[in-house]
């Protein structure tokens, strides 16, 4: 091979790295508020659900809960996106028939109760376009406190399919069946 052919091709391939690098994909950082999902039954080996929910995780960092989700005032239940849960069968939510399919989960914090709603509105940011002409079901269910503070929101779910949420030293369970 001449020289010069091999600096040319040399010089080519070294062109082609450069202007892949510059076209290549560029991913946001973290969220702030990352995303998750909580299911019963919880077991990842376990692939028939019953219900699923995906929700982003707000920090605390310092701030007041009652700053973040006030007492009286609708909340999405997370951060970002609104929530959104999945009952895949008919299921009957702290004495409230539901039937099955995905609808937004909201809630409205209290001191002694707080009020879940879930909203046919689907793919909605937040609690900003939330329309209670399309609540689905509103059921209260008591709020106690727990003695360790958790930092991040989180909902997990307990073997008989109890939901629980939590956040600071508030907790709410929901039953499902």
């Amino acid at each position: 091979m001449k020289k010069s052919t091999f600096i040319t091709t040399i010089a080519f391939v070294f062109i082609m790295l450069l202007s892949f690098n510059a076209n290549a994909q560029k991913f946001s950082k973290l969220d702030k508020s990352p995303m998750d999902a909580a299911s019963f039954p919880s077991d990842y080996k376990i692939s028939d659900k019953t219900v699923k929910i995906v929700y982003s995780r707000p920090q605390l960092n310092g701030r007041a809960l009652s700053e973040l989700a006030p007492n009286g005032k609708q909340w999405r239940t997370g951060a970002n996106e609104a929530a959104e849960i999945t009952f895949y069968k008919d299921m009957n939510v702290a004495g409230t028939d539901v039937k099955a399919g995905t609808y937004t989960l909201s809630t409205i914090p209290g001191e002694k109760e707080w009020t879940i709603i879930l909203s046919s509105d689907l793919n909605v940011w937040g609690a900003y376009f939330y329309n209670e002409a399309n609540d689905v079901a509103r059921i209260r269910v008591p709020a106690t406190t727990g003695e360790k503070s958790l930092e991040a929101f989180s909902i997990a779910f307990d073997d008989e399919g109890t939901m629980h949420l939590g956040w600071g030293t508030v907790r709410v369970a929901v039953t499902m069946k």
